[in-house]
């Protein structure tokens, strides 16, 4: 069997395997005072969601931050990892701006707007070039600041995703393009296909899209919807 057979198998596997969801669910952020994190991230709005211990040796608390699917843990007994070592932990805003605004409101030690000339680095402030950046282009604006144990966090504003990317939320800005695309998409598949309800095609199709999938693989997700459940 040739290498290029063996490459394309595994890339075919790969992509098989992709179209199962797999939702980052909670990272974990060292701390060396748990309360004191604790009290940090909730004056910036975080909700609480959990703060259990088990004696002295271990304790979880879990926070998450508004609009964000992903949750952060802190506490004992979790990690070996050295308190403020955590780096790289990136959020996507859509208006820097007024983010770093709130943020500053809460007290927050917020960096001013800075953007990198020769790619994205998580290493203190290296290759950070003051400014935004000049197009005011999506992922290319950043702010960073530290909890109290100086773990980085970095703003990254991003107006309008890639396409592929997943949609954070649908509202009629977003909806309307997604829906003429899907009527788009829904045109050229009803030509030849069997009766089906284009509304259960679209919704299959949208949600596919809102997960980041591309348009052809949301296609095929609305495709196998209708064809399993109304046939």
């Amino acid at each position: 069997m040739s290498s290029t057979v063996v490459s394309s198998e595994r890339a075919t596997s790969t992509a098989r395997v992709v179209r199962n969801d797999m939702k980052l669910e909670s990272v974990v952020v060292p701390v060396s005072d748990v309360d004191r994190a604790k009290r940090f991230y909730q004056s910036m709005g975080w909700r609480l969601d959990a703060d259990f211990a088990n004696g002295d040796s271990w304790r979880i608390v879990q926070v998450t931050p508004p609009g964000s699917a992903c949750s952060f843990f802190f506490g004992h007994g979790l990690t070996d990892a050295k308190p403020g070592s955590a780096s790289g932990l990136l959020f996507m805003v859509e208006d820097i701006d007024a983010t770093r605004a709130e943020l500053i409101g809460y007290g927050v030690n917020v960096s001013a707007m800075f953007h990198f000339e020769q790619g994205l680095h998580f290493l203190g402030t290296q290759g950070r070039v003051p400014g935004p950046d000049p197009q005011r282009r999506s992922y290319s604006t950043f702010a960073s600041f530290d909890d109290p144990d100086g773990n980085s966090w970095l703003l990254q504003e991003i107006r309008e995703r890639l396409p592929g990317r997943a949609i954070d939320s649908l509202d009629i800005a977003t909806l309307v393009p997604l829906l003429k695309e899907a009527e788009e998409r829904h045109t050229i598949y009803q030509a030849t296909a069997p009766k089906h309800p284009w509304q259960a095609w679209y919704a299959a199709y949208v949600i596919a899209r809102q997960r980041g999938k591309s348009p052809d693989d949301a296609v095929g997700d609305a495709t196998r919807h209708v064809q399993r459940d109304y046939r």
